[in-house]
C-alpha cells in the first residue's frame, strides 16, 4: 500500500511535534534534533488541485471524514487540545456541501477538516443562493485565498478551498 508524504518546514520543531501529536492523537514514530515523523494509517488522503487561489503552492491541507462521527471527534481532539478552532458548520466549496472547521499550525498551515455531505454542480454557492435554491457564482476570486489563517478568525467569511 502507497503511503501519500506531505513534508512541512517549521521553525519551532518542539512546538510543531506538539501541535501535531495533538491533531493526529499519535506521537511521532521518529524524532530527531531537526526532524520528526508520523507514520498514520488513518487517515488516507484527498488531494486536489485547482487555479483558484493566489501563490502556487501548498494552499492547506486536511482530513475528510467519512461521518459526521468522526469530524466530530476530529472537533473535539482540537477543543480538547485547546487547539484554535474557526467552525464553519455547513457550507459549499470545491464542488460540495459539507460541514467543515478550520484548524492552523503553528507556522499559519491552514488544515481544513471536513465531511462531505453531497456534491454541487459549482464551485461554490452564496448563502443567500442555497437558502432560496438558486446557483451562484464562486464566492472567491481567483486571487483570493478563500480560508481562514492565522484562527482565531474575526469577522471571516465563508470559505472556498
Amino acid at each position: 500500500m502507497k503511503r501519500f508524504h506531505v513534508h512541512v518546514h517549521v521553525d519551532d520543531l518542539a512546538r510543531s511535534i506538539a501541535f501535531y501529536s495533538k491533531l493526529f492523537a499519535a506521537e511521532p514514530a521518529r524524532v530527531e534534533s531537526d526532524y520528526a515523523k508520523w507514520m498514520l494509517d488513518d487517515p488516507r488522503i484527498n488531494f486536489a488541485i485547482s487555479t483558484r487561489g493566489g501563490k502556487p503552492g501548498v494552499d492547506h491541507l486536511g482530513f475528510q471524514t467519512d461521518d459526521a462521527a468522526e469530524l466530530a471527534e476530529l472537533k473535539a481532539r482540537a477543543q480538547a487540545a485547546d487547539i484554535a478552532l474557526f467552525d464553519e458548520g455547513e457550507t459549499t466549496c470545491c464542488y460540495a456541501h459539507s460541514e467543515k472547521h478550520w484548524v492552523t499550525d503553528p507556522q499559519g498551515i491552514a488544515w481544513e477538516q471536513y465531511h462531505t455531505l453531497n456534491d454541487i454542480p459549482v464551485f461554490s454557492e452564496s448563502k443567500a443562493a442555497s437558502a432560496s435554491g438558486t446557483q451562484a457564482s464562486a464566492c472567491c476570486a481567483p486571487t483570493t485565498r478563500g480560508k481562514p489563517i492565522g484562527i482565531p478568525v474575526a469577522g471571516a467569511k465563508s470559505s472556498c478551498c
